[in-house]
């Protein structure tokens, strides 16, 4: 017990640690990302408006759709992670607490 205990506080402290950067970069990064594609649209829209350029409003809500739907694709890489549960644990607290403090 006394060989196992250390690895597992090593494994939830830098879990813990790890998580909670990337939580915190992650809510950063995704902020500055839908700034920039709602004024990017804004920016569509106005020249579409002033008659400059002529937009096919089906074929750019498809495109977008398809460049977010990748999300659930990332859903089968983390079946294989599930063995590494102490160090997955606390990066999950980590980074729901780097996220909510982002």
């Amino acid at each position: 017990m006394s060989a196992v205990l250390p690895s597992v506080v090593y494994q939830l402290g830098i879990g813990g640690i790890g998580g909670f950067i990337a939580g915190y970069a992650v809510k950063k990064i995704s902020k500055l990302i839908v700034v920039l594609t709602g004024l990017f649209i804004i920016f569509l829209l106005y020249l579409g408006t002033s008659g400059i350029i002529s937009i096919n409003y089906e074929e750019l809500w498809g495109s977008l759709n398809d460049l977010l739907s990748f999300a659930g694709l990332a859903a089968t890489w983390l079946i294989s992670l599930i063995s590494l549960l102490p160090f997955m644990g606390s990066f999950i607290a980590g980074f729901v607490l780097g996220f909510k403090l982002g």
